[in-house]
């Protein structure tokens, strides 16, 4: 049963922190670093708009809940075409696998990080499969109340760890304050692309999705839930902003030339030239509550998205059904195993591969995502009209539809 028992401050805001902690992978982290290293401090501002272009689809995917009493998911189900739903469940599949081993990936690189500086030799990906059987069991027997706990814990430490390290730098503040608020475009294709990847790496793609159902665990609906969801989002990707400048800013201090699972790891051994060992250990504990944290997000709500799209097909609409335990149903811990174990064999392939397949998979969503928020959130027959998207979120979604389509065509296509 969708239920808030925490009157915790943290409880009252975590849904908006949990899916930008979520959206916080191994390769957002990688990829602003490098940016950093590549460019330098003038691309501070797109990380900023990033995070505010993964907060409009958010807060839309939140208002139509909130209007009509059912996820967005149900919502398609109900107004959009059938052949729609068997795409978006092809998509879901090929995309858990591709995520599932990108974090194990990156769980056993940050922890084989930590454990050569106390000298245990120990292969990342016996660390990753580790990861995968803990994070499976974190969710299993704990339910929701646990997760948001152990995730409140990991978001302490990967934005402490990470902001201390960009501050200890020592960095130009001047050219910070330049890179924030004074927008340039880098000239030259390369950096181009780099700043396009830097907008599209903050705060998440699927898992944008999860949203819905943190937030059916609050019992949030109406205007009220609305002005709740704008609220916590806004703290959730504010944080995501300031944790992206951040890791361009570590990146301006350091070359990154290396490829594969040792990037993040080069990394810090530049840090210790910089910091000395205490500044490499604080880079890789954040590191690793970055990566953990995103697995930890992605088993807990992923399977909700699978599970209620099984019941949608049998004719079950969760909404209709308020006391309905969707986390405890069958399709949500089989998928929960599935998601947890069947993508550890993705340890042996090239560590760089998989997280390229992740960042592609993840590029194909969000503008798929956008075309619905502009359909489902604009129909007067589907949603009451003060829940309807206005003139300004609509230029927003286009916004952000074309720089997703653009940043694809860069990437994938040019």
């Amino acid at each position: 049963m969708f239920m808030d028992k925490s009157k915790s401050w943290f409880s009252a805001i975590a849904p908006g922190i949990l899916v930008a902690a979520t959206g916080v992978g191994a390769g957002d982290l990688i990829f602003a670093s490098f940016a950093g290293s590549n460019i330098g401090l003038s691309i501070l501002w797109l990380a900023v708009l990033g995070a505010l272009l993964k907060w409009v689809l958010a807060e839309g995917l939140a208002r139509w809940q909130m209007g009509t009493n059912t996820t967005l998911l149900e919502g398609s189900t109900r107004h959009l075409p059938g052949i729609t739903h068997w795409i978006f469940l092809i998509y879901l599949l090929i995309w858990s696998l591709g995520v599932g081993g990108a974090l194990i990936s990156a769980c056993g690189v940050a922890s084989a990080g930590l454990s050569d500086l106390i000298g245990l030799n120990i292969s990342y990906r016996y660390w990753g499969v580790f990861h995968a059987i803990l994070g499976y069991f974190f969710v299993i027997k704990g339910g929701y109340n646990l997760f948001e706990k152990l995730m409140s814990f990991f978001i302490v430490i990967m934005f402490i760890t990470v902001i201390v390290t960009a501050i200890r730098i020592d960095p130009a503040w001047q050219d910070i304050i330049s890179g924030l608020f004074v927008p340039r475009i880098p000239s030259g294709h390369e950096n181009l692309i780099w700043s396009v990847g830097v907008i599209g790496g903050v705060g998440g793609t699927l898992t944008l999705l999860s949203y819905g159902y943190w937030i059916k665990e609050k019992g949030r609906n109406g205007a009220q839930g609305v002005r709740e969801c704008r609220v916590d989002l806004t703290i959730g990707y504010g944080m995501t902003a300031i944790f992206g400048i951040a890791m361009i800013i570590i990146g301006s201090k350091t070359t990154i030339t290396g490829t594969g699972a040792r990037v993040a790891l080069d990394l810090a051994d530049q840090l210790e030239t910089i910091l000395g060992s205490p500044g490499k250990w604080i880079f890789l504990i954040g590191f690793w509550g970055a990566v953990f944290s995103s697995l930890l997000g992605v088993l807990q709500s992923v399977p909700y998205i699978f599970a209620d799209f099984f019941f949608l097909r049998k004719g079950i609409v969760i909404a209709d059904n308020p006391d309905f335990d969707l986390s405890g149903s069958k399709p949500y811990k089989i998928y929960l195993l599935c998601l947890g174990f069947i993508p550890i064999p993705m340890l042996w392939i090239q560590f760089d591969l998989v997280q390229t397949i992740y960042a592609m998979l993840g590029a194909v969503f969000l503008p798929m995502l956008a075309i619905t928020l502009l359909i489902m959130n604009n129909k007067k027959q589907w949603i009451a009209k003060s829940f309807r998207n206005g003139p300004f979120t609509n230029s927003l979604l286009i916004l952000t539809l074309m720089f997703f389509l653009y940043f694809v065509y860069l990437r994938y296509l040019n």
